[in-house]
């Protein structure tokens, strides 16, 4: 079975990113998404839902077949929980592929795929809690 890794903040579910999901879901059997813990985007105090509700948010999309908070410590311990065969990357994900690529191999001991779905809209959560709070 291929298993899918996408991951992300989704705190402002926009149609970006049910395509990113839908387009990631395509690429395997299985669809775990990866949710960004509250104390890991810091930075972004204005988050509308907090991790668990953004978990419970995302995990009630179709294209999901699971979601998980991901570590509070570094990310190879969620890579080896999940045991990914394919990696994706939303477009707006300032990582390297191959950087992410490297992690994930030497994690867990094998080959996996790392992919970027391209954008499909221009809509941000930034924009669109902007937008909501003029």
């Amino acid at each position: 079975m291929d298993i899918v890794m996408a991951q992300g903040t989704f705190d402002v579910i926009h149609p970006g990113h049910i395509k990113y999901l839908e387009e990631s879901s395509k690429k395997g059997d299985k669809l775990v998404v990866v949710i960004a813990r509250d104390s890991r985007v810091e930075e972004r105090k204005d988050l509308a839902f907090n991790e668990e509700e953004r978990r419970k948010i995302v995990e009630s999309l179709e294209a999901v077949d699971e979601a998980v908070l991901g570590s509070k410590g570094d990310i190879y311990t969620t890579v080896k929980q999940i045991s990914p065969n394919i990696i994706t990357l939303g477009h707006d994900q300032h990582h390297s592929e191959e950087e992410v690529k490297n992690m994930a191999e030497e994690a867990l001991g094998r080959e996996v795929k790392v992919e970027r779905i391209e954008e499909s809209t221009e809509h941000s959560s930034s924009d669109i809690k902007e937008q909501v709070t003029k």
